[in-house]
């Protein structure tokens, strides 16, 4: 197991090393864990457990606090939801500019398919394309050029990440973007330099010459302030229902147990709708293998029929009409691409009188509250956090 074989390396020596991308196959510094976590294959709590049974927290904080950045970029999102929506719609402006501008569809083009002469940059752009994953470091030196030595719109770079990255997830992709142009921390931008790719790479680049020597911050409207979290109302444990399994949370177990009744099961593949551009089949394939791996465990862990893999939001209704559910529920589905396709699904559910109801696991009840500002406070309230949900913290 991934997990297993990382623990040793999950305390001092993480610490030390994080920060080297030392290339394709050779990310033995970092966990990679990743896209299990961001799927929820394996949750967030499952992995700080498994590092706290084999080292103190002082020992493996620093990587307990890069678990734990995720779960601080989906809270501050879903707090704030209309970052997301003003990402999408300008995204998607950009991409038909794309129609029109031939002069940054080309800059574009060559910069995806790692055609842009900038030996690091294109080397990444190909890593990216060829296995789904980045080191983290390499995503912000890549952000930064794209930006500002490129020119390009950040919201194009990010969809070219959420297009191909295992892990694309959409809070923690669009808010580093963000961060990197200077608009998540006001006047704070990430400038790609020479002499720090070379010490972070291990020399393994020829000299980068020609990038951008400042980086001046992008301007938007001030940040909305943030929302009340999510604070939805257990189900009724004494209906019929159903359960809604989705590629934003892999891990059915946790739900199974909510409601005593679950009469039929049944999957959503949301996948296609994080861009209007074509998705890696890289990204689609871990989609399908993570639900594939999933409807296993639902049908290891319990009696209930196991029902269709769906499509189409409408699928839903249909399918819930067909088993006689009353109620059906599903894993809290933060801000994204398939809230969006939630969000439709439960307008269908409401006109057809079935309560759609999402469960918020603990971690996220506990943990997103508490991203109302910048991640130091966050970071500060993690011991007692990890205390709270019954981990150890010492």
């Amino acid at each position: 197991m991934r997990l297993e074989a990382f623990l040793p390396c999950a305390g001092v020596g993480y610490a030390k090393n994080r920060n080297y991308d030392r290339g394709a196959s050779r990310h033995s510094d970092v966990s990679t864990l990743s896209p299990w976590i961001r799927h929820r294959l394996i949750t967030e709590e499952e992995t700080v457990a498994a590092v706290l049974n084999r080292h103190r927290y002082a020992s493996a904080e620093k990587f307990i606090q890069e678990v734990c950045w995720r779960t601080y970029w989906k809270g501050w999102l879903e707090l704030r939801p209309s970052i997301w929506q003003q990402y999408r719609a300008q995204m998607r402006q950009q991409v038909d500019a794309l129609e029109h501008d031939p002069g940054m569809r080309s800059r574009w083009e060559e910069s995806t398919k790692g055609n842009t002469g900038i030996a690091c940059f294109d080397a990444w752009a190909k890593e990216l394309a060829e296995t789904g994953y980045l080191h983290n470091h390499a995503r912000m030196w890549f952000a930064s050029i794209w930006i500002f030595t490129l020119g390009l719109p950040w919201t194009l770079g990010a969809d070219f990440f959420l297009r191909h990255l295992l892990d694309g997830d959409p809070a923690s992709n669009t808010l580093s973007w963000r961060w990197v142009a200077g608009l998540q921390t006001r006047g704070k931008t990430y400038l790609a330099r020479t002499d720090n790719i070379a010490k972070y790479t291990d020399g393994r680049f020829p000299p980068t010459h020609g990038l951008a020597r400042t980086a001046p911050p992008l301007a938007e409207p001030p940040l909305p302030r943030p929302l009340p979290p999510p604070a939805p109302a257990p189900p009724n444990t004494s209906l019929p229902t159903g359960l809604l399994v989705t590629e934003e949370d892999l891990g059915p177990a946790c739900l199974l147990g909510q409601c005593a009744q679950i009469e039929s099961v049944a999957m959503i593949r949301t996948t296609a709708n994080r861009s209007p551009l074509p998705l890696s089949p890289n990204v689609t394939e871990f989609v399908a293998g993570g639900l594939a791996d999933a409807a296993v465990r639902v049908a290891d862990l319990s009696p209930s029929p196991l029902g269709p893999l769906i499509d189409e939001p409408e699928e839903v209704v249909t399918w819930a009409k067909e088993c006689g559910l009353h109620q059906v529920v599903y894993a809290y589905v933060p801000i994204g691409p398939t809230r969006e396709i939630i969000d439709r699904i439960g307008e269908g559910m409401a006109e057809a009188a079935i309560p759609f109801l999402p469960v918020l696991r603990a971690w996220d009840r506990w943990f997103w509250p508490h991203a109302t500002r910048g991640f130091f406070p966050f970071k500060a309230r993690i011991p007692e956090g990890l205390r709270a949900l019954g981990l150890q913290s010492c």
